[in-house]
């Protein structure tokens, strides 16, 4: 049953016209409208309201029918998706309220861009029903609110009960986390979750799992609208290109609780070998897990958690690894070590800090360098468009085997992070990052050459001896 409350509070916005109105046209600009209103009120939903008195608020019963009624061939409600834009998840009620009938449609809040029905927006000014346009001021304001109000706050799914959400999430995943005994009580956990934006408390009493909260502990993103689409996809390749795919996964958890098991699901993958050397059995594996974790948390928190069409994905290839998040990048790549966090979602991301999974501090790319470092091997490159970024980690045998632009570019990256870090980036250690050996640094020389001319890097101090050279980036 619908939760009413006829104190009139808040935000309950009941039909200014005939409780028996059921015009489908109507009824469309009244969702673009109370869509649009609940968003600059920073509400999640709006409610319309068949069958109140709107003076008196007195329930006087309605006629309405939603579910038997119909446009054409089409049910009511497949008829006004068809025509909203986006295509907001309302919600017909029919329930009976003093022996009298009474339907409410619940409407989302508008979140990324106004809602809109056949290609106009609407609004309520006061108690009337308006075009968007013709009100500028409110139309400021309701852009405004798609910044105020950060996607993972919004509500995934509403109008629950604790025992519902304990079904919907990995409650035990988040008391494991946080290193507490799950509490006693349905209240207790309620508490808990609410605490740290998991769910949150509805006017009617019920509660809602938030974005966040279902992305990190839903026990399958497919029970929530729009999120299914969200998950991590893992793809195995044979060989170096995308023409044979051997393994193809989604990993329907959410982020936080199902991390371990994403994690060594794609080191299990990862090209790996023994050797057996003077009686002892070492393993190899190509590609460093704490570089792998590292790429894996940054696609989390760093994806445009509001683009659709594209999932989180890591593709495994013989001799690489790409993993790949809608969204371009907020910082320019060449700065990617120095520059302080842009987490795209902080929220999530000060959670999965306090969760131990990421650290929140721009520190990332700086140990995914560190762990390619001990492997000698390219370090990481990241791409950059207006609709998605990609982390490339590269596996080489033997500093011969690398290419051009990959010397060049590990050359810049280590003297990034060098500098950062208070090291002085001299020939010696760069051969030492590379694993070349000291009789062949006038190969290291011929790298070093080549990154300046590039304009990446540059001399320190140009006035001293070439041995005593020191390296620094261009931006220094």
């Amino acid at each position: 049953v619908f939760p009413i409350r006829f104190s009139w509070p808040r935000y309950p916005i009941p039909v200014g016209e005939d409780n028996n109105n059921d015009n489908p046209e109507s009824l469309g600009e009244y969702i673009s409208a109370l869509s649009n209103s609940a968003a600059i009120l920073e509400k999640e939903c709006g409610y319309l309201i068949y069958g109140i008195e709107y003076s008196t608020c007195s329930v006087i019963g309605t006629s309405f029918k939603p579910h038997a009624k119909r446009v054409g061939n089409q049910e009511l409600a497949s008829w006004l998706l068809t025509l909203l834009e986006p295509r907001v998840n309302f919600k017909f009620c029919e329930i009976e309220v003093e022996g009298k009938a009474v339907v409410v449609v619940e409407i989302p809040a508008s979140q990324n861009r106004p809602t809109s029905f056949k290609g106009t927006s609407y609004i309520r000014v006061g108690s009337y029903k308006k075009k968007l346009k013709d009100y500028p001021e409110k139309e400021r304001l309701l852009w405004k609110s798609f910044e105020i109000r950060p996607y993972e706050k919004r509500w995934a799914k509403s109008n629950l009960d604790i025992d519902r959400i304990t079904m919907l999430l990995d409650v035990g995943s988040f008391y494991s986390f946080r290193e507490m005994p799950i509490s006693s009580t349905l209240e207790g956990i309620a508490y808990d979750l609410s605490s740290y934006g998991i769910i949150a408390k509805q006017d009617s009493g019920h509660y809602a799992i938030t974005n966040m909260g279902a992305l990190l502990f839903a026990k399958n993103l497919d029970d929530f609208d729009y999120l299914g689409n969200k998950a991590i996809r893992v793809i195995r390749y044979s060989g170096n290109g995308r023409t044979h795919a051997i393994r193809d996964v989604f990993f329907k958890k959410g982020y936080a609780a199902g991390f371990d098991e994403i994690l060594n699901y794609i080191m299990g993958l990862v090209p790996q070998w023994e050797s057996i050397e003077s009686g002892r059995r070492e393993e190899f594996v190509m590609f460093p897990e704490k570089a792998v974790r590292e790429i894996v948390g940054n696609l989390i928190i760093h994806q445009d958690l509001t683009a659709t069409g594209r999932s989180l994905m890591v593709e495994i290839f013989d001799s690489r690894i790409e993993a790949a998040n809608p969204g371009r990048m907020l910082i320019d790549s060449d700065r990617i070590i120095d520059s302080a966090p842009h987490a795209r979602n902080e929220k999530m991301a000060d959670l999965l800090r306090l969760f131990r999974i990421c650290e929140a501090r721009g520190s990332g790319f700086d140990r995914i360098e560190e762990a390619m470092q001990k492997v000698h091997s390219p370090s990481p490159s990241v791409i950059s468009s207006e609709d998605f970024s990609r982390t490339i980690l590269l596996s080489r045998e033997g500093i011969s085997s690398w290419s051009k632009d990959e010397k060049i570019n590990t050359c810049y990256i280590f003297i990034c992070y060098c500098f950062v870090n208070g090291m002085d980036a001299t020939n010696a250690l760069l051969r030492e990052r590379f694993g070349i050996e000291e009789r062949n640094k006038a190969a290291m020389s011929r790298i070093i050459k080549m990154t300046q001319e590039r304009g990446l890097i540059r001399l320190f101090d140009d006035t001293t001896a070439p041995r005593y050279y020191k390296y620094i980036p261009y931006w220094a």
